[in-house]
């Protein structure tokens, strides 16, 4: 009954806006202070998380080995491209948000830095952002409702030929 009302219902859609809204704010911000800055460098940060990984309290074992191999086998050796995926992404990411279009793709894209943040250590605003993104997500296609979902999917739905086959969900105006 919440999720037929979250996907579906036109004042769910009108707050779901004003969610999406403050989150694209909060994404498309660090972004942007990012890429403007004087330079960003994920370096410190991915070597700290290296160095210090999130351990359990009684055995000291690691929480997230598998993710701490990552940092320290791609993403640190990689730094370059991380110091461009990240501001880039967190400002896409809020673009998308704001402008309500690829809406449950950025929702998406979001929980996934949102959690890697978070697995790296970092808690910050991170569990707030991913509380608000995953609503943004459960909602799909009606958190873009008020915004260029509502143009851009019929046209994507129908250069993929998928609403012959009825896939995905119609936005009702």
């Amino acid at each position: 009954m919440v999720m037929k009302w979250i996907r579906e219902n036109v004042y769910a859609s009108a707050i779901l806006a004003i969610v999406r809204l403050y989150l694209g704010w909060k994404w498309l911000d660090a972004g942007w202070h990012k890429i403007t800055g004087d330079g960003f460098d994920a370096s410190g940060f991915l070597k700290k998380a290296i160095e210090k990984p999130l351990t359990d309290s009684g055995t000291k074992e690691l929480l997230y080995p598998n993710f701490t191999n990552f940092i320290d086998s791609f993403a640190l050796p990689n730094v370059k491209l991380i110091n461009v995926l990240i501001p880039w992404g967190e400002f896409l990411i809020g673009l998308g948000l704001i402008l309500g279009v690829f809406t449950t793709a950025a929702a998406f894209f979001g929980l996934m830095l949102n959690f890697m943040f978070m697995f790296a250590g970092t808690v910050s605003t991170n569990p707030w952002l991913t509380l608000f993104g995953f609503i943004i997500l459960m909602a799909g296609a009606n958190a873009g409702r008020f915004g260029g979902d509502r143009f851009v999917l019929p046209y994507v739905r129908k250069w993929l030929k998928l609403d012959r086959i009825g896939a995905g969900t119609d936005i009702k105006g």
